[in-house]
């Protein structure tokens, strides 16, 4: 098939760039041409509150990526979407994950759409935003019309997308993030982060977000009986609030967790993810409220075991007592999940576990079912 990806790419950075980058893959390796639309500009500032949208890193090699989407000029959606009506593709594969980019998207795909030939699917991350802003539905809504089925990766929001929509919807969990390179030693990793190697690592990963609750964890951090099990936290990701970032940073000072919190607050570039996760013996996500994330499959690809709040879809993909512990979302639970892991044998045949968890989360699994979505048999 003639495909067409529309969304970011290299050289955006972060998860969503990841995943239609890793998803171009898959589909060229099934035997499509694949050319992904990715945006000359993605976000105006007040939407991007990180240092850079763009990463430093290489373009990554054998993919088409044409640079042209401007998000806020109504123009270039005419244009983008009349070249992509003469391409006559196939399949188009759209990712939703802010309303904001509703009038965008929802032009290009009706102008694109009307060679009578081209369809779409979205992948649907959130249909109901984390942070809501005026427009919000309709922007949505005029999105949607434009759409053929929907793809999620978490039940919840399937559940959302019925709401708005009773076009084809399914759900298939999110794929493995695989495009890392593989795990080292604990070792080599903290040697690399200068750390103690001998010492017990927890880890937060990602863009930091109020609702992501690091605040939580590190409130769990301060818990008596962490400090007496000598548990230290990397939390590793760039601070999307100044306000979170100054309201987290107090909570350290009060509880003097200085010397057992370490801080990587930049945006951690691929080539060095693999030593964040090599680092730590357990990956915790302190979620107040979540659909899927993409950081439990990164923990999946390095087989680590996890802790996850009983928000959303986590708890779909983390089976409790079997790959980590499900804590209900608030300081205390996720500081008795913690602790419970430390615990000898606190999951029996844990590694094993994870293993045939991991098989499940396959980019053929969830490729054949973005292609039923839109091509019923």
């Amino acid at each position: 098939m003639k495909i067409a990806i529309l969304g970011s790419a290299h050289p955006l950075r972060g998860g969503l760039a990841a995943f239609n980058e890793r998803l171009a893959y898959q589909l060229q390796q099934q035997g499509h041409e694949v050319v992904t639309y990715s945006f000359s500009l993605q976000y105006p500032s007040f939407l991007f509150p990180g240092k850079t949208q763009f990463t430093d890193e290489p373009a990554p090699a054998g993919l088409k990526i044409l640079t042209v989407v401007n998000s806020v000029n109504p123009l270039n959606w005419l244009s983008v979407g009349g070249q992509m009506n003469k391409e006559m593709y196939d399949l188009i594969i759209v990712k939703y994950w802010l309303p904001f980019m509703g009038p965008a998207f929802g032009t290009i795909l009706r102008n694109a759409k009307k060679n009578k030939h081209t369809r779409v699917v979205c992948i649907v991350d959130n249909i109901i935003p984390h942070e809501k802003r005026p427009g919000d539905k309709p922007f949505t809504k005029y999105f949607i019309k434009a759409v053929d089925a929907f793809v999620t990766m978490s039940k919840d929001v399937l559940k959302d997308v019925k709401t708005f929509t009773d076009k084809p919807s399914f759900f298939t969990p999110h794929p493995i993030y695989d495009s890392y390179n593989e795990a080292v030693s604990k070792q080599a990793a903290c040697e690399k982060l200068h750390l103690d190697p001998n010492k017990k690592y927890i880890l937060f990963f990602g863009f930091i977000r109020e609702y992501k609750g690091l605040d939580w964890l590190l409130g769990a951090m301060a818990d008596e009986r962490i400090r007496q099990a000598g548990i230290e936290l990397i939390a590793a990701g760039e601070y999307y609030n100044k306000e979170v970032e100054i309201a987290n940073n107090k909570i350290i000072e009060e509880q003097k967790l200085q010397s057992r919190v370490h801080l990587k607050t930049d945006f951690i570039p691929n080539s060095e993810v693999r030593y964040y996760f090599s680092a730590a013996d357990l990956v915790v996500q302190p979620y107040k409220h979540a659909t899927q994330s993409g950081i439990t499959q990164i923990a999946f690809h390095f087989e680590k075991p996890m802790v996850v709040t009983n928000v959303g879809g986590l708890a779909e993909v983390v089976p409790d007592g079997k790959v980590g512990f499900v804590a209900e979302p608030n300081p205390t639970a996720i500081a008795d999940a913690i602790l419970k892991f430390y615990e000898p044998d606190s999951i029996p045949g844990l590694h094993e576990n994870i293993l045939n968890e991991k098989k499940k989360y396959s980019w053929d699994t969830f490729t054949e079912v973005m292609m039923k979505a839109v091509y019923p048999l």
